[in-house]
This record gives structure tokens, C-alpha cells and sequence, in this order.
């Protein structure tokens, strides 16, 4: 039996994230079912469950080694220290830590297909004209190098969770919206430009229409807040098309890179397995067995059994493990993340 699947979210600011956590979460435990494997979720701040008690949960049903899967866009560094103290409180239990989504390819095209549903959803033209010669109004159609998108982020006080918003927006743009005549990005709270301001400069630079695109995985309060501001300026400016977009949801694109992630762990952890007494890496604040955050298939030998760490010095991960030297022993992100159980504690200040 593999082991089971623990997905780790921030925290839900209302039942109706909550719920749709939950739904998720469902979706995933009947797609796993017929490999065996148990799959729970659990939050790291609001809402419930939380991730203590998701993990009192599997130990007391017999699973003491878990893969965690943070179920977040954008900064999930908070995560790997959630799981230490887990690691403390429960001496017996065992993490492998997956790669969070972040703006993954597969992340961009279900955004994509929330933007193509968005400009699908209204196929009346939009007005351009104050009227005809009859006083008429009159409808002519809005071509992509007339359209905008705007981006919407969470919004932090950390300029480097805002600038990883900012990328995502440009990786957005280049990959699937090259035609459209820009991507701009805001943000619900905490920093500049709010959702009107981010409409007010795709029109100030000529777009006739405009979507507001989430960047968010689920539905909720932060949602019907960016929506609520995307309306309201609406009905200011009648002369402009605004659209809002659907955020990523309980969907069958998401569970496909979540099992990803999973499998790509477990076969991570097969390839490094871990050592209690003599850790492969260190890196504060991760916890768990080593993974990659890059897919290892091109490390394994023709007989997949796993390495020792003596094989090293033959692979070509040899000169990439000493590329990163210097950022693992930083605490930088790097391809590899490890903590044995007393350094997680010593890192957390626990002990």
C-alpha cells in the first residue's frame, strides 16, 4: 500500500473555501482509491480541518509515513515548518515533502481556460460607439489587441510574494495570451494596484475589454471581494467591457498535478532514501525524507534500484548537487529539500 496523500493549504477565510477544499480533496480520495491510497487535507492556519489534527487522523488509522502536498499558489515557505513541529509532536512520523504548484505549466493552462471561459461566456459584442445615425447603439467586435487581462494576487506586505504575482503574470502573458494586448497584475489587499486600479490602466492604455482573472485556487470570500470591485468600477465606466473570470477550482486538471506531484515524490524518496542518523541534506525549515523539485526519471540506473550515495560521484546529479551546495547549507531553494527529525527541531527552535 503506497502512502497516503496529505494536502496542506493556508488556510480557508470562509466555509464556502472550506467546502470546496473539502470537495477537492474528495475527488482526490476516489481517484486514488484503486491504488490504495488514503488521502486527507488539512489547513495550516483558518479553518478545518487543521493539519495537526489531519495528521492525528492518519497515525491513528496506522500511517507513519506521509506525502504532503502544499495545496497553495505563490509562498508556501510556512508549510515545511508546520510539518516539523508535527515531526515533534509525533516522533514516529515520516514526511516527504512534494513541490508546491506554484505557476506550473499546468497551473497557467487551467488559467487559460478559465480566461477562455470568461470571453465565451457573453457573446454579445460590445459597444465601442455612442450610436448610429438612427440614435441607435452600435456593436462592432472586440479583436484580442483589444483585450486586457488583469491579475489578481492576494496581495502581501512581502515585496517578494507580490513580485512572484508580478512573474506569474508575465509567464501568463508569453504562454497564453500573447495576442491580447496586455496582462496586468493587482492585488486584493495589502499592496498596490487594487483591482480598479489595475482596469483603470489597461483602459488608460486603449482596451476595450477587460477580464479579471484570480489567481487563486479556490472559491470564497477573497473571490466575491475581487469580483465586487471589478463590478463596481464597471458601473462607472458602461463604454468598457469587464469580465470576470472564475478561479481554478475543484477540477480534474488540478487533481492530475497533484497525483503528479505525489508520485513524483514517492519516487524521489525511493531514490534518496532517507537516513535518520545521517541525513543526505540539510536545509532549515524542510522537513522529511530528500525530494527533488525537478522530475528525477533521467537519475535512475537500468535497474531503478536505489542509489547509494557512493554512485554519486558516476551521475551528472553529482556536479548539480555541488552547483547547490552553497544554497542548501544558506537555506536557498534548491533542487533537493531534507531535515531529519532532531535538525527540524534545532532549526524550529523547539528544543
Amino acid at each position: 500500500m503506497k502512502p497516503p496523500l496529505l494536502l496542506i493549504g493556508h488556510g480557508a477565510h470562509d466555509d464556502t473555501g472550506a467546502a470546496e477544499f473539502g470537495r477537492f480533496v474528495h475527488r482526490l480520495r476516489c481517484r486514488l482509491d484503486q491504488v490504495a491510497t488514503d488521502v486527507s487535507g488539512g489547513f495550516v492556519a483558518k479553518g478545518r480541518p487543521s493539519l495537526n489534527d489531519s495528521v492525528a487522523s492518519l497515525l491513528a488509522r496506522g500511517h507513519h509515513r506521509l506525502v504532503t502536498v502544499p495545496l497553495a499558489l505563490g509562498d508556501s515557505g510556512d508549510i515545511p515548518a508546520e510539518i516539523a513541529r508535527a515531526q515533534v509532536m509525533h516522533p514516529t512520523l515520516s514526511c516527504d515533502l512534494a513541490r508546491p504548484l506554484d505557476a506550473s505549466p499546468q497551473v497557467l493552462a487551467l488559467m487559460a481556460e478559465r480566461l477562455a471561459d470568461a470571453l465565451a461566456e457573453m457573446p454579445r459584442l460590445a459597444s465601442v460607439t455612442m450610436g448610429d445615425e438612427h440614435g441607435d447603439a452600435a456593436w462592432e467586435p472586440i479583436s484580442p489587441a483589444d483585450t486586457a487581462v488583469v491579475l489578481v494576487g492576494h496581495g502581501s506586505s512581502d515585496t517578494a510574494a507580490n513580485a512572484d504575482v508580478h512573474r506569474v503574470s508575465r509567464l501568463f502573458w508569453e504562454t497564453h495570451a500573447a495576442d491580447l494586448l496586455t496582462v496586468e497584475t493587482a492585488y486584493v489587499s495589502d499592496a498596490p494596484p487594487s483591482v480598479a486600479q489595475g482596469i483603470e490602466r489597461c483602459r488608460r492604455l486603449g482596451a476595450k475589454r477587460v477580464v479579471v482573472l484570480p489567481y487563486l485556487l479556490f472559491a470564497g470570500g477573497v473571490l466575491e471581494r475581487i469580483w465586487a470591485e471589478a463590478l463596481a468600477y464597471a458601473a462607472g465606466h458602461i463604454d468598457l467591457d469587464v469580465r470576470c473570470a472564475e478561479v481554478i477550482g475543484d477540477c480534474e486538471g488540478l487533481a492530475d498535478l497533484i497525483i503528479e506531484r505525489y508520485d513524483e515524490a514517492l519516487r524521489a524518496a525511493d531514490l534518496w532514501p532517507a537516513r535518520q542518523d545521517t541525513p543526505v541534506f540539510g536545509m532549515a525549515g524542510m522537513a522529511g525524507r530528500a525530494v527533488f523539485t525537478e522530475p528525477v526519471e533521467d537519475l535512475l540506473d537500468a535497474s531503478d534500484e536505489p542509489l547509494s550515495l557512493e554512485a554519486l560521484d558516476s551521475l551528472p546529479a553529482a556536479e548539480m548537487l555541488e552547483e547547490v551546495g552553497d544554497g542548501v547549507l544558506r537555506g536557498d531553494d534548491s533542487p533537493i529539500r531534507s531535515l531529519a527529525r532532531e535538525q527540524a527541531t534545532m532549526a524550529e527552535g523547539l528544543v
